[in-house]
């Protein structure tokens, strides 16, 4: 068990992922969280105050909570969504305090008692990470918000913008490809990990649900959570080892616990408990559980003795610090040892565990196999025993299309057959996929009544990702009790839900992408024969043109490509789906190691669905300003009213004082209603906010490096100076 060095109990309520650290003064260490009624509160142990720096400035927001003199606390007037504690400005040599919530970020000195910038950002501020990013000269505080990540430097201006897939849940800055050079990681609602190098997508990563934690380890090593209860670590894209939990992750960090050079993962959970684990091998080095919810873990020296402490805090305001323990403490507690022997030594322990047990079952179906029955015929060939020797497991895959008649609604789905190649029966299957089921496990175990030596599972892939199956079969005769387990792994093609059809199909899509591809024929076809479920008919491959078609069994919508090298490999994509179009060019450059691939895109469709949100976007936009003028007035209107009702109870005319009130009551109701128009609108704004910055991804997805950046960038200033038509000129051919 994890033993803490000292326990802090605070009259504070704390929000969960709402919890950092701060330099503020430049010297002493701050525990900083969001808490109740929109506000942060800044426990300062060291520096008692009596009551904050003065400030001459208007924008003072800071007071000593009457509760404890060492916690002052931050009025922010807003729900709290995001906080982050750094050095914002290369010339100060203290950390800046900045606050996210819904619609604006707030960068505030501590020591000053002043603002710093306070911006509005209609995206919102999901998460906030302060920190450097490759050769950008400065730091910047990296908001990620509404599918869209902003970068502000000291003064609040935008260094920095991209997009991603969907909304945003973490951030993190690591050195993922190991060049000396921090790379941006960004964790989103849409499964992914998305690597930024600069501007430019560096890496992604599919997960089985969205990313809620993200941190740097050592090296390229990173560790991250997700909302279905797994945690695990990546080096680059390889994944070292992942766990699942029944509770949810709240927080990680990165520290060495147990002082052997290597930073554990330390991970607070929804029930309480905070685990160190092994980077390495995953294992549970040691433990400790609080009475709530972990809110947050940090680390500083906060007793200022020269050591760091790793700090945990929990929503009803506990807070724990823990010192690393000793190497002699840890072989003493048994928790873990990394050595090479010790790991072999596990490894080989393991090993033997599983092939005692391999060889009792073998005994028991030996021994029931040469057992007689009543008769007095043994039952080597009966029901009881063993499997044959040379029984063989085969999968293949099929696509399902039900017809008319099917019952229930089933849709198109592919179909995993598994067979054995003689009589015995299976009597369950277990496949292991991610993001594939819910739960990332399905397990078919037909009745006694209907065994046989085939099954069947349907499978239904929701999105055009590859996955690799891994597949469990128990396989025996129809009244064994020991089951033989066979084990195989099959990966599913990308592309598995389209099946080739006719070229000339009608309709023929209107959207197109064209681009030059100076690729063999045979190298396409070789990409094509990996990512679809069927290959094209022979006829598809003519010399010397390509032309194959498929037919999406999700949307019944067709996809056809031409590939001419006569015309320096002039490669044309027909497709009314802009994602489906992203999808196979980003798989093309993967296959074919493109490094910067510029496009034509003509998506005639999305376009009027995009201008038509862009005029959306501008009507709320003028609503929100209308709102916010009518809230100003009604601001004057209510200082008005309270002054007249207070002198008229003073003066003790009762008519007038109630008049004043009435007034007042009536104001207040037409607030109120004010306040939700606002409100409502304000959500409609961010989908369509949401869509203007997905349709921007769409286009960058089309291209791949160096153009893909120019298409973002080019996007983003197209908004800002509201010039529709340079937007979509940019996204149709990359430039304006």
């Amino acid at each position: 068990m994890l033993v803490p060095i000292f326990t802090l109990k605070l009259n504070q309520k704390i929000f969960p992922r709402l919890v950092t650290v701060g330099h503020y003064d430049g010297r002493h260490p701050s525990l900083t969280a969001a808490t109740n009624g929109g506000k942060v509160f800044i426990h300062t142990p060291h520096r008692r105050m009596s009551s904050p720096s003065p400030s001459t400035t208007p924008t003072a927001r800071l007071s000593v909570s009457s509760s404890d003199s060492d916690i002052t606390l931050l009025s922010i007037g807003q729900h709290v969504t995001s906080l982050a504690a750094g050095k914002l400005d290369p010339e100060l040599n203290q950390d800046v305090l900045v606050v996210g919530t819904q619609t604006n970020v707030l960068a505030y000195d501590v020591e000053q008692n002043s603002e710093l910038f306070y911006k509005e950002l209609p995206d919102g501020a999901n998460t906030i990470l302060i920190g450097q990013l490759a050769d950008m000269s400065k730091p910047l505080a990296f908001v990620g918000g509404n599918c869209a990540i902003t970068g502000l430097d000291h003064e609040g201006q935008d260094s920095f913008w991209t997009v991603t897939g969907d909304n945003v849940c973490s951030l993190a800055l690591a050195d993922f490809n190991s060049d000396g050079r921090n790379e941006l990681l960004v964790g989103s609602e849409d499964y992914d990990i998305r690597v930024f190098q600069g501007d430019e997508l560096y890496a992604e990563i599919n997960e089985a649900e969205a990313v809620v934690a993200l941190c740097p380890l050592q090296g390229d090593k990173f560790s991250y959570a997700l909302a279905n209860g797994i945690v695990g670590v990546y080096s680059g894209q390889e994944r070292f080892w992942r766990i699942k939990s029944k509770h949810q992750p709240i927080c990680m960090a990165g520290f060495d616990m147990n002082e052997d050079g290597v930073p554990e993962v330390i991970t607070g959970w929804s029930s309480g408990k905070v685990d160190v684990r092994s980077s390495q091998t995953g294992n549970v080095i040691y433990k400790d559980t609080f009475s709530s919810t972990v809110a947050g873990i940090v680390q500083a020296d906060y007793r200022l003795d020269g050591k760091e402490e790793l700090i945990c805090c929990s929503v009803e305001g506990e807070v724990r610090g823990y010192l690393p323990a000793s190497m002699g403490m840890v072989s003493q507690q048994h928790s873990l040892s990394l050595g090479p022997e010790s790991k072999a030594l596990q490894e080989l322990t393991k090993r033997r565990q599983n092939l005692t047990m391999e060889l009792k079952n073998f005994e028991i179906n030996e021994k029931v196999a040469s057992s007689k029955d009543p008769e007095g015929e043994v039952g080597v060939s009966g029901p009881m025993g063993v499997i044959p020797a040379s029984t063989m497991l085969k999968t293949e895959f099929g696509v399902i299309i039900p017809d008319g008649d099917a019952q229930g609604n089933v849709s198109p789905h592919i179909e995993l057959a598994v067979v054995t190649s003689n009589d015995t029966i299976i009597r369950s299957v277990i496949v292991f996929a991610e993001g594939l089921f819910e739960g990332e496990s399905h397990v078919v175990h037909p009745p006694p009544s209907k065994l046989s030596n085939t099954i069947k599972v349907p499978l239904f892939p929701q999105k055009d990702t590859p996955v690799e199956l891994n597949v469990k079969v128990f396989v025996g005769q129809v009244s064994s009790t020991q089951y033989h387990v066979f084990e195989a792994s099959r990966p599913l093609p990308r592309f598995s839900l389209y099946i080739p059809c006719s070229v000339d199909i009608q309709p023929r899509p209107i959207g197109t992408v064209t681009f030059n591809l100076s690729e063999r024929l045979d190298r396409l076809k070789s990409w094509i024969d990996d990512s679809f479920m069927y290959a094209p008919g022979d006829d598809a491959v003519t010399t010397p043109t390509l032309s194959v078609a498929y037919l999406s069994l999700r949307t019944n919508s067709p996809l056809l490509m031409t590939m001419d090298p006569a015309q320096i490999g002039k490669t044309t994509l027909h497709t009314d789906d802009m994602d489906l179009a992203g999808d196979i060019i980003q798989s093309l450059a993967t296959y074919l190691g493109i490094e910067d691939l510029e496009v034509v895109a003509e998506f005639p469709k999305h376009m009027e669905e995009l201008r038509s949100v862009l005029s959306q976007v501008d009507e709320y936009h003028k609503v929100r300003q209308r709102l916010t003028a009518e809230m100003a007035d009604n601001s004057g209107v209510i200082r008005n009213l309270v002054v007249r009702a207070e002198d008229a109870r003073m003066m003790n005319d009762m008519t007038n004082m109630k008049k004043a009130y009435m007034q007042l009551y009536d104001l207040n109701k037409d607030i109120v209603t004010g306040y939700k128009i606002r409100s409502n609108n304000h959500m409609e704004l961010l989908e369509c906010l949401k869509i203007v910055n997905q349709a921007i991804q769409k286009a960058g997805k089309l291209r791949v490096g160096r153009p893909k950046a120019k298409v973002i960038s080019g996007c983003r200033t197209a908004i800002k100076n509201k010039e529709v038509e340079t937007l979509f000129k940019i996204m149709r051919s990359g430039a304006n």
